[in-house]
């Protein structure tokens, strides 16, 4: 059974050069930018307004995740592997608008990624995170942070549905969502929660 106060937050990493370039990033690692990191401290004051229960936190292993949370002020914080981001395969390094010149029409969501992930690989993984964290939920709130796609897939699972329905959910750096639940039903509380008025940077990253 669940409890309606429940939490499950997702935090997305701060800006990267990449990400202010939307070029896709999932093993390439590379820091915060000065934005990112203002925009992980800002972060920091969102989580602190949700008055997190005793939180469990995760995190990617990635060092622009890993300053986030650092940044964010949580603490302690494990590292977990399967929060990395889609592995984009031979798409690492450049835009979707680079994609489309030679393959029309194409999203991460929808089609092929050469020598990266298949949706259903990420959709794999995205339900052994949330399995192994929804447990905890009756006694404690989780904060797991992480990447742009990767945590939009955690939404659409969560929220039961397919892995392609994650494009429903664009994510901001720096942007936090609340999972939860409703009479026992997974919902969505919050989502793309920043502090910030001005639209972030890759915020299509």
């Amino acid at each position: 059974m669940s409890t309606p106060d429940a939490r499950l937050v997702l935090l997305r990493h701060g800006e990267t050069e990449w990400s202010s370039r939307r070029k896709h990033t999932s093993f390439t690692d590379l820091p915060l930018t000065e934005l990112g990191r203002a925009q992980a401290l800002d972060a920091g004051l969102v989580l602190r307004s949700l008055e997190l229960r005793d939180p469990l936190c995760f995190t990617s292993p990635r060092l622009r995740a890993r300053q986030t949370a650092e940044l964010a002020g949580l603490s302690p914080v494990e590292v977990d592997d399967d929060l990395v981001e889609w592995n984009y395969g031979q798409y690492e390094g450049i835009t979707t608008a680079q994609i489309r010149e030679t393959v029309p029409g194409w999203t991460v969501w929808t089609a092929p990624v050469p020598g990266g992930e298949t949706a259903e690989q990420v959709g794999a993984r995205a339900d052994r995170v949330l399995a192994g964290v929804e447990p905890e939920l009756p006694r404690r709130d989780v904060v797991l942070v992480g990447h742009g796609h990767f945590s939009r897939v955690l939404i659409a699972r969560w929220a039961e549905f397919a892995v392609r329905e994650g494009r429903r959910f664009a994510m901001s750096t720096g942007a936090v969502s609340v999972l939860g639940f409703d009479h026992d039903a997974h919902t969505i509380w919050g989502h793309n929660l920043t502090v910030r008025t001005e639209p972030a940077e890759g915020a299509a990253r």
